[in-house]
């Protein structure tokens, strides 16, 4: 069965709360319960892990390595700026998808550069919550070659 971690960085807790308009009305515990239905559903494995902590971000990260045969990962703001979750992501050295629920090319500058990206296998940006389920699939047909 395929194994796979999805890494949510700061703040996306609080999805579905926290402005809408770039990150959709679901709450971050519906997201999740979907995304459980989907893998049972789909017969993958899927640990879902969130937390505000570049430490904890980079500890998942590195779990991954011997428990996962892929991640997908939105490190929300950490994108912009952590070569730390960069490097743990090139480190782990297993196929790795970048998301963001929000088209981060037509915010702010600041989110224009996305640091993780390099490393991934893929990014998909602008979706919403789909970008998870296609990331699923991406990630699945990564791992299945």
């Amino acid at each position: 069965m395929i194994k796979i971690f999805l890494i949510y960085g700061p703040n996306l807790n609080l999805t579905g709360i926290r402005d809408k308009k770039h990150y959709g009305d679901k709450l971050f515990e519906d997201i999740n319960k979907m995304v459980l239905e989907y893998c049972e559903n789909n017969e993958i494995e899927i640990t879902i892990f969130q937390s505000n902590f570049e430490g904890k971000i980079i500890d998942k990260i590195h779990e991954a390595r011997n428990n996962a045969n892929g991640i997908i990962i939105n490190p929300g703001a950490y994108a912009h700026y952590s070569y730390a979750i960069r490097d743990a992501i090139e480190a782990v050295d297993i196929p790795t998808i970048d998301i963001h629920f929000s088209n981060i090319y037509n915010r702010e500058s600041f989110r224009h550069v996305d640091v993780c990206a390099p490393v991934c296998q893929g990014l998909i940006t602008g979706l919403g919550i789909n970008g998870i389920f296609l990331a699923i699939k991406g990630l699945v047909d990564i791992i299945s070659q």
